[in-house]
């Protein structure tokens, strides 16, 4: 639920959204994308149309605390949007993911949607902007997942770089 279906999509990268500025996919076709992971507190699933009402009351909820949140301060969403329309831009996010083209996933804990994590295309070909929110109710696991997501990403996908707002003084992150 980046923002709502009408709205335009990231464009925090160069060229086609599908494939990166030089016409590279986003990933190899032959990489099997990771249907998420768990650390046994913090779960990440693939966000789609089933999360639409746990989803809606978790940014909802939040709406002023994500924006101060690393990546989204001048990101310009959230957004006030109905359910409906979260359910469409929940339905588009998982067209990405099917197209492997961007993959958001729903940050859980026991089925309750805290927040979400955004994997797109960026910059040169290999690279990725990541961004990630958590409820305000669950701010104390901002900087986990972070450093979850920022692990998960160097170990389990095949960027070159990608680019996260830090909690830390990291920046940017070489893959390997």
């Amino acid at each position: 639920m980046s923002q709502a279906a009408d709205e335009p999509r990231d464009t925090t990268h160069d060229g086609d959204e599908r494939t990166g500025e030089t016409g590279a996919p986003f990933v190899p076709a032959d990489f099997t994308i990771p249907r998420g992971f768990s650390d046994g507190k913090i779960h990440l699933v693939p966000l789609g149309p089933e999360h639409n009402d746990r989803d809606y009351r978790a940014w909802t909820s939040s709406m002023d605390h994500i924006q101060r949140t690393p990546g989204f301060e001048r990101y310009g969403w959230p957004v006030p949007m109905t359910r409906e329309d979260n359910l469409r831009d929940l339905r588009r996010h998982r067209e990405d993911f099917e197209h492997r083209i961007g993959f958001t996933y729903s940050v859980l804990i026991d089925e309750d949607v805290i927040g979400c994590v955004y994997i797109y295309p960026a910059g040169p070909p290999g690279h990725a902007v990541v961004r990630s929110w958590v409820r305000e109710d669950h701010a104390e696991l901002d900087e986990r997942l972070y450093e979850l997501v920022s692990e998960w990403l160097r170990q389990k996908w095949p960027f070159r770089g990608f680019t996260y707002s830090p909690r830390t003084e990291k920046r940017d992150f070489a893959a390997r």
